[in-house]
């Protein structure tokens, strides 16, 4: 894992189309914007481990139909 520090108003590159923005910080939180081609799928960690174990329960449930 690559750590970086940002100040709000920041940037940070990823790729040659991904665009990481701080937008503010303070009371123990961090405002990100983020820049991104239409098909690449932006989520916040715990929705995307929610819909993986979702994703996970129906494709067990297809196998003992």
């Amino acid at each position: 894992m690559l750590v970086i520090t940002r100040k709000a108003n920041e940037e940070i590159v990823i790729g040659d189309n991904i665009v990481l923005k701080v937008i503010s910080n303070g009371n123990g939180r961090v405002k990100l914007g983020i820049e991104a081609p239409k098909d690449v799928r932006i989520a916040r960690g715990e929705i995307a481990f929610r819909e993986e174990l979702i994703a996970e329960a129906k494709e067990k449930q297809l196998a003992l139909a």
